[in-house]
C-alpha cells in the first residue's frame, strides 16, 4: 500500500514524499478513504500512529476539490493545547506545500490584534484551542457558521482537561450539516457517547497500538548539564560501537552543530531537517541503510515518515516540549524483533518536560548519572 493507492492527489503525494513519508500507517490507510467520501469518523489510535496526517491530508484534498472565493473559515481543527496546535500547524504546512490553501492558528500567547488582521483574510483551515477560540467568538470576531469540516484532535485529552463544555459551545456555532472527525488516543465511554450523539452515522476505527506502546521500549534518562550533552553522547556512542542510532534534537541548528561535534571525534553522522534538500536527505538515509554512517541526527518534523524500521537505539538529545512527540520518537526503535532502547538527556531546563512525558507514558524512567 502506498499513498497513490489512497487516491490522494499529486500535490499532496509530492509534498509527503519530499518530507520522507514512504507508505501510510494503518490509521491513515483506513481513515483517508472514508474521509475523502465525506463520512464522519471516530478514530482511536495511540500517539505515534499518524493520526494528524490521517485527517489532514484528506481534508486538504477535499478543500482543494472546491476552492470558491470566500472569507469564511471552511475547516476547524480543535486541539487541547498550544503545543499541539503548533505541531498541527507545522504538519499542515508540510502537507499543503504545493496547494493554494491558507491556514491560521489560534492559541494562547498570540495577540488578538494580529489574529484579527489574519481573520479578515481568506482562511481555509483554522487550528485552535477551545479557550482562545471562545474568547474571540465571545467578542464576535469569529464566524463558524460556514464550517464544512470539523475535527476534534486528542479528544480524550480535551475531556480530561475539562473542556467538554467549551467544545459544546463551539459546536453550537457550527452548521449541523458538516463533516465531523473525532480522533483520540483512548475512547472512554463518556467520549464515545458524546461522539455518537454529535456525529452522523460515524465510521468507527480502532487501531491496535501494538509496538507503539511506550512500555515496549527499554527507557532511561540521564540528568546532564546542557554543555555536557555532546560529551555524554560521544561516550555512549563509542561504547555502543557500530549500533545504528537515531538522535533527536529540537532544532536544525543544534542538529548541525552536533554532527560537527561527532565527526570531529571520528563518529560519522548526518543531519536531517527542514533546511536539507530532498536529495541530501535521501543520501543520508541511503548512507545509513548501507552502514556508511551509523548515526542520524534529526528534528521531529524531518523524522516523520522515514523509511527505516530498525533503529535499535534512539537518543533524545533534547527532550520535546510536547509529551506525545516523545512517543513518536521512541516509536522509531527497532521493530523487527531487535531490542528496543531509548535514552533521554535531561538538563535543568527540561525537568518539567520530563515530568510531563513520564505522566503520559505512565511510569518513571530509571535514572543514570553522567560524570564528566
Amino acid at each position: 500500500m502506498n499513498f497513490k493507492n489512497l487516491n490522494l492527489i499529486n500535490p499532496i503525494i509530492r509534498a509527503v514524499t519530499e518530507a520522507g513519508y514512504s507508505k501510510p500507517t494503518e490509521i491513515q490507510e483506513i481513515a483517508i478513504p472514508h474521509i475523502l467520501e465525506g463520512k464522519d469518523i471516530i478514530g482511536c489510535a495511540k500517539t505515534g500512529s499518524g493520526k494528524t496526517a490521517a485527517f489532514a491530508m484528506p481534508i486538504l484534498q477535499l478543500l482543494k476539490r472546491h476552492t470558491p472565493e470566500h472569507k469564511e473559515i471552511r475547516t476547524l481543527i480543535l486541539t487541547p493545547t498550544r503545543e499541539l496546535a503548533m505541531q498541527i500547524e507545522e504538519d499542515l504546512g508540510i502537507y499543503s506545500k504545493y496547494l493554494p490553501l491558507s491556514q491560521l492558528s489560534i492559541y494562547e500567547g498570540i495577540s488578538t490584534g494580529s489574529l484579527l488582521a489574519a481573520l479578515r483574510k481568506r482562511v481555509d483551515i483554522l487550528v485552535a484551542t477551545p479557550g482562545k477560540l471562545l474568547e474571540l467568538d465571545n467578542q464576535r470576531h469569529i464566524d463558524l457558521s460556514k464550517i464544512e469540516i470539523l475535527v476534534l484532535d486528542e479528544a480524550d485529552k480535551m475531556f480530561d482537561l475539562g473542556l467538554v463544555n467549551d467544545i459544546k459551545k463551539i459546536l453550537k456555532q457550527t452548521p449541523q450539516k458538516r463533516q465531523a472527525l473525532f480522533f483520540s488516543g483512548t475512547m472512554p465511554i463518556s467520549l464515545k457517547k458524546f461522539a455518537e450523539t454529535t456525529l452522523n452515522n460515524p465510521v468507527n476505527i480502532t487501531i491496535n497500538p501494538g509496538a507503539l506502546t511506550a512500555q515496549a521500549v527499554k527507557q532511561s534518562v540521564y540528568f546532564v548539564q546542557k554543555e555536557n550533552k555532546a560529551d555524554l553522547l560521544i561516550d555512549i556512542l563509542r561504547k555502543k560501537d557500530s549500533i545504528k542510532s537515531l538522535v533527536f534534537t529540537r532544532t536544525k541548528q543544534v542538529a548541525n552543530k552536533l554532527v560537527q561535534q561527532l565527526e570531529s571525534v571520528g563518529i560519522f553522522a548526518a543531519a536531517i531537517h527542514g533546511n536539507k534538500s530532498q536529495e541530501a536527505k535521501q543520501t543520508a538515509l541511503d548512507d545509513f541503510k548501507n552502514s556508511r554512517i551509523n548515526v542520524l541526527v534529526a528534528t521531529d518534523t524531518a523524522a516523520k515518515g522515514m523509511d527505516i524500521e530498525d533503529f535499535p537505539y534512539v537518543v533524545n538529545y533534547e527532550l520535546p516540549n510536547v509529551p506525545e512527540t516523545y512517543v513518536h520518537r521512541i516509536g522509531k526503535t527497532g521493530r523487527s524483533g531487535t531490542e528496543r532502547t531509548a535514552i533521554s538527556f535531561c538538563d535543568t531546563e527540561e525537568c518539567l518536560d520530563l515530568k510531563n512525558i513520564q505522566q503520559l507514558i505512565g511510569f518513571t524512567m530509571p535514572v543514570s548519572l553522567f560524570q564528566k
